[in-house]
C-alpha cells in the first residue's frame, strides 16, 4: 500500500514498481491509509510523512497500536532529521528522502519485505523468560508478547544468534543486508532503544542487550 497524497509521484511509483512485479493500492490520506490496512492485507506500507489530514507519523503509531508488525517504508520531504528519527523510534522500518530515485525505493521495499520473510523455521530461542520465536516472528517476556517491527526483530534475532559475541554495527549492517551509510549506523542505535523497551526490565539499565563502547553491541544470555 502507497500512501501518499501527491498524484504525479503516487502514479511514478505505482508505474515503477508495477514493472517490478508489485501491485499498488494507493490511500490519498492518512485516514485512508488506515481504513485500508484495517480491512485489507498488505505485505508492506510506503507511507508520506507529509499528509493533508494526519501525518504520517501518527499513522505509523497508530498501525503499531494495532499490534501490527507490517513492514513501513517511510517517505520524508523534510530536511531535520529528527523527523526520521522519531519514525524510526515509533516503528518505522526505514525511510527515504525526497526527492529519491525509484530504482533506491525498490531497493528498499526489497530489503523491508526481506527481513520481513525472515527465517521461517519453527525453533524457539529461550534465555530465561525472553523467547524469540523464529517462525511465529514473535518476542515473549514471561509469556507476554512483545511487540516489534520485522527490523527490530531481525536485528535482535542476529544479535540472539550470535550470544555473547560483540557485534559491530558494521557486521549488522552486513549481516542483515543494509547499505552502509551513515544514516543507519544512527538507525541502529534507535532500533536497539526500542529493543530494550520490549525485552528490558529497565531499558536504562540493560542486561540483554549491552553496549560495547566502541565496538557495538553484545546478547547476554541472560537466564532469569
Amino acid at each position: 500500500m502507497l500512501i501518499e497524497d501527491d498524484t504525479r509521484l503516487a502514479e511514478m511509483v505505482r508505474d515503477y514498481l508495477g514493472e517490478a512485479g508489485f501491485r499498488v493500492s494507493r490511500a490519498e490520506s492518512g485516514s485512508a491509509g488506515l481504513a485500508m490496512q484495517a480491512l485489507e492485507t498488505f505485505d508492506a506500507i510506503v507511507l508520506d510523512l507529509m499528509l493533508p489530514d494526519i501525518d504520517g507519523l501518527e499513522v505509523c503509531r497508530q498501525i503499531r497500536r494495532r499490534g501490527s508488525g507490517i513492514p513501513i517504508l517511510m517517505l520524508t520531504a523534510r530536511g531535520d532529521a529528527m523527523d526520521r528519527v522519531v519514525g524510526l523510534e515509533i516503528g518505522a522500518d526505514d525511510y527515504l528522502p525526497k526527492p529519491f530515485e525509484p530504482r533506491e525505493l525498490l531497493a528498499r521495499l526489497r530489503a523491508v519485505l526481506r527481513r520481513g520473510k525472515g527465517d521461517v523455521s519453527s525453533d524457539v530461542l529461550r534465555f530465561g523468560r525472553l523467547e524469540i520465536d523464529r517462525g511465529a516472528r514473535e518476542i515473549r517476556l514471561g509469556g507476554e508478547t512483545r511487540p516489534l517491527t520485522s527490523h527490530q526483530f531481525g536485528l535482535l534475532l542476529t544479535l540472539a544468534e550470535h550470544a555473547g559475541r560483540v557485534m559491530s554495527r558494521e557486521a549488522l549492517m552486513d549481516i542483515m543486508k543494509l547499505e552502509p551509510l551513515e544514516a543507519f549506523d544512527r538507525s541502529i542505535d534507535v532500533h536497539i532503544s526500542r529493543i530494550r523497551a520490549a525485552i528490558e526490565d529497565d531499558a536504562k539499565k540493560p542486561r540483554r542487550v549491552i553496549t560495547v563502547r566502541g565496538a557495538g553491541y553484545v546478547f547476554a544470555k541472560v537466564q532469569d
